[in-house]
C-alpha cells in the first residue's frame, strides 16, 4: 500500500498534468516511492501503476528503463561510480578497487552491514572533475582521491 505521504506527494505531480495524462507522472511517481523506500519492488510499481491507473507494464517500462531506478535493495548508500575513459584516465580504477576493498563487496552487491552498495556507472557528464561518484542518485563528488572517498564515508557513518 502506498503511504499516505506518497499518495500526496504523487497528487501534487498529477497536477501538473491533464486528467487524462496520469501516465505523464509515472517518473515522479516511482522517484517518490523509490525515496521513501529506498528501492522499488515489483509490488511497488505495480501500486503505482494502479494508483496511476495505467498498465503495470508501462510503470515496469519506466522502472527498468532508466538507471536511477533500484529494483533491489541497495541498502542505505549507492554508491555509484563512473568507470568510463576520463575517469579511468584519472585513476578510477585505483578507487574502485579501495572501495571494492573498504566494503568487501563487489560491483552489485551491498555490504554485509546493510549500508553500502557499490554499483559501477556509465559517463555522468562531469569528466573535468573525473574521477567521480554519487550517492544515493544524488550527491555528486569529483576530483576524488582514496583520502577523500574514506573521508566522505566516515562523514556517512
Amino acid at each position: 500500500m502506498l503511504s499516505i505521504q506518497s499518495k500526496n506527494k504523487i497528487d501534487q505531480e498529477l497536477k501538473k498534468y491533464p486528467d487524462n495524462q496520469k501516465k505523464s507522472a509515472v517518473i515522479a511517481a516511482l522517484q517518490i516511492i523509490q525515496k521513501e523506500k529506498g528501492w522499488l519492488s515489483n509490488k511497488d510499481i505495480s501500486l503505482v501503476s494502479q494508483y496511476l491507473e495505467i498498465p503495470e507494464i508501462a510503470a515496469m517500462e519506466v522502472a527498468t528503463f532508466y538507471n536511477m531506478f533500484d529494483l533491489k535493495n541497495v541498502g542505505k548508500y549507492k554508491i555509484s561510480v563512473c568507470t568510463n575513459i576520463s575517469c579511468m584516465l584519472r585513476d578510477a580504477e585505483k578507487l574502485v578497487n579501495h572501495m571494492k576493498k573498504k566494503f568487501d563487496i563487489d560491483f552489485n552487491e551491498l555490504s554485509k552491514d546493510g549500508k553500502f552498495y557499490l554499483k559501477e556507472s556509465e559517463c555522468m557528464g562531469a569528466c573535468g572533475g573525473a574521477p567521480l561518484i554519487t550517492i544515493n542518485n544524488h550527491d555528486m563528488y569529483e576530483n576524488l582521491t582514496i583520502d577523500k572517498f574514506d573521508e566522505i564515508i566516515e562523514g556517512l557513518k
